[in-house]
């Protein structure tokens, strides 16, 4: 099968989201100017520097009660910063009700019966069940094509481990399990690790 993306697919469901797989999920917390917490997952999200840190998570469509965005680029672009928090297979129903069109003035940690606590370098709440988040400081926004598609990027200033994560040094995923979104509405859980040698290791 070959198509063209503006001819369209004719299958019952686009098949693109299913083609890049498994993608990290973003879980970004943010607050609004006048102080509402606001959590959202994002599955266009990843790393994309070490030095310094940096991250980035795209948006993709408008919520009715904001000017042509989501509110958590609404919040960023009005406050500067933002918190990833990474979602573990236990939390994978709190994220998933936090993924729903509230209204902007409704606090998504209440929602979803998470715990909020403030982070360190930023104003800003971070998941405290999550089992590491990335406080962040906005480095640019930059528009693509489409209606409502803004991607965000970060500095990472702080870094939060939960420690029963960390084994012989190292921070362990097989001990939460973190999810990977999928097509569609499929989901899937990292819990199996093999090793690969670099040639020039």
């Amino acid at each position: 099968m070959f198509y063209r993306p503006e001819d369209g697919h004719g299958l019952p469901h686009n098949p693109f989201n299913a083609i890049v797989t498994p993608r990290p999920i973003g879980w970004i917390s943010s607050r609004s100017a006048d102080g509402v917490n606001n959590l959202a997952p994002y599955s266009f999200f990843n790393a994309v520097a070490y030095t310094p840190p940096q991250v980035m998570f795209a948006s993709t469509s408008a919520k009715p009660d904001q000017d042509g965005t989501k509110d958590s680029v609404a919040n960023i672009e009005a406050t500067g910063v933002f918190c990833v928090n990474v979602v573990s297979y236990a939390l994978r129903d709190a994220m998933n009700a936090s993924s729903g069109a509230l209204p902007k003035d409704e606090d998504e940690f209440a929602h979803a019966g998470l715990t909020a606590v403030e982070c360190e370098t930023i104003a800003c709440a971070r998941v405290a069940e999550a089992p590491a988040a990335l406080e962040c400081r906005l480095t640019q926004i930059v528009t693509l094509p489409g209606e409502a598609n803004k991607v965000v990027f970060g500095e990472v200033t702080g870094v939060h481990l939960r420690d029963e994560h960390l084994k012989d040094g190292a921070f362990d995923v097989t001990t939460f399990q973190p999810l990977a979104r999928l097509g569609y509405r499929d989901y899937s859980v990292v819990r199996d690790l093999f090793p690969l040698t670099r040639p020039d290791d």
